[in-house]
């Protein structure tokens, strides 16, 4: 392989300097995409190596494109955020849809109607997200009548141990284990 050539590693907790040590090669990007870019409808960050120039960051970005959008560069040390974040973050929607369809079945919904209004309401929700301009917290204080149903749904999402905390510990998770993979691999030298 030669010098110039620029190789993309979408390999979860894997650093460019495996990358490079491993092929020889100085010109690396190291990208994280996720699920949602089969259909273009991704989040891919990229990092790159110190021998890559301008172009192989232009490079980079119309390879990952057809995904969805791009971010890059980041600076490496934060690919593994870029990991817990978007790598694994639709494993954490689809958690979502199950959860919420198990607690409409909990209510008494049956499970073709608890499942697809799960469903629908997420996608529906991501949709209305992708196509207005207010951030997601004033879109929350939109659907939120005070005293109301979601008020009190919120109270106990939004409590000591609920989402937020519970979000951090797992985005807090996944960077670790993308740090170990990386540890792992360097010890297998």
């Amino acid at each position: 392989m030669s010098k110039d050539t620029l190789v993309v590693s979408i390999m979860a907790g894997v650093t460019i300097a495996q990358v490079v040590s491993a092929l020889g090669t100085p010109k690396v990007a190291r990208a994280m995409p996720n699920t949602p870019g089969a259909i273009g409808m991704g989040a891919t960050a990229f990092a790159l190596s110190g021998a890559c120039g301008d172009l192989d960051s232009v490079a980079t970005g119309r390879l990952l494109e057809p995904l969805g959008l791009v971010i890059g560069p980041l600076k490496e040390e934060q690919m593994d955020a870029v990991t817990a974040v978007s790598g694994s973050g639709p494993a954490y929607v689809f958690l979502l849809v199950e959860a919420l369809a198990a607690a409409g079945r909990s209510a008494g919904l049956g499970e073709a109607t608890a499942n697809a209004l799960a469903r629908e309401t997420i996608v529906g929700a991501g949709a209305l997200l992708g196509e207005l301009a207010e951030s997601p917290a004033e879109l929350r204080k939109q659907v939120t009548s005070p005293g109301g149903t979601t008020a009190a749904a919120l109270d106990v999402l939004m409590s000591a141990g609920g989402m937020p905390d519970l979000m951090r510990k797992a985005v807090d998770a996944a960077v670790r284990r993308g740090q170990e993979l990386a540890r792992e691999a360097d010890s297998k030298k």
